[in-house]
């Protein structure tokens, strides 16, 4: 679903995510984080002064969105499933590699549902990707190539545009104890 007709409202670009993405909300998420001031940001950012890939980054920032214990749990159950033949019989070692393994798959969950996010944005018309690394931009994926999101310039406006405060109205029918002056 391309973006043919501009846009004039938020209610347009959810309208556009319910019609391309599965979890618009979610999208529309990924979305505001992307878009900085320049409405461009990756392939790497500095985080806690440290640089990260933006990839990486959008995950660890929606990370708690998914942090519900009882679907922790279930991971937790089956990568000790999975992991069973490898474990020591430590508890303590054990423990610390059940944790890592479980943080693992959840990232690669995170970072699965990052890229399903962009491609849903991408698919909308409210953003663009391309691949910058290595050696030199580059529109293919690969070879130490990493992803660079572009949010389109009226969708930035938008996600930038200050909301309204409402007035205060004086009501129609004064309060009790109150002269109404017309």
């Amino acid at each position: 679903m391309e973006r043919n007709a501009q846009i004039s409202g938020i209610g347009d670009i959810f309208a556009l995510l319910a019609g391309a993405s599965a979890r618009p909300r979610y999208a529309f998420l990924v979305l505001q984080l992307v878009a900085d001031a320049r409405g461009k940001a990756g392939p790497i950012i500095s985080a806690g002064g440290s640089p990260m890939l933006l990839r990486d980054w959008l995950c660890g920032q929606l990370m708690p969105m998914s942090s519900q214990p009882a679907r922790r749990a279930g991971l937790r159950a089956r990568v000790t499933a999975a992991i069973a033949g490898e474990l020591c019989g430590d508890p303590v070692r054990d423990a610390v590699r059940i944790d890592q393994a479980v943080e693992e798959q959840a990232l690669a969950v995170g970072t699965a549902n990052v890229s399903r996010a962009i491609s849903d944005l991408a698919r909308a018309g409210l953003m663009t990707r391309h691949y910058a690394g290595y050696a030199t931009n580059h529109e293919n994926r690969g070879g130490g190539r990493h992803a660079v999101y572009v949010v389109e310039p009226d969708v930035l406006r938008l996600l930038r545009k200050p909301v309204a405060t409402p007035t205060a109205r004086r009501p129609f029918a004064p309060r009790q104890g109150e002269l109404f002056a017309a």
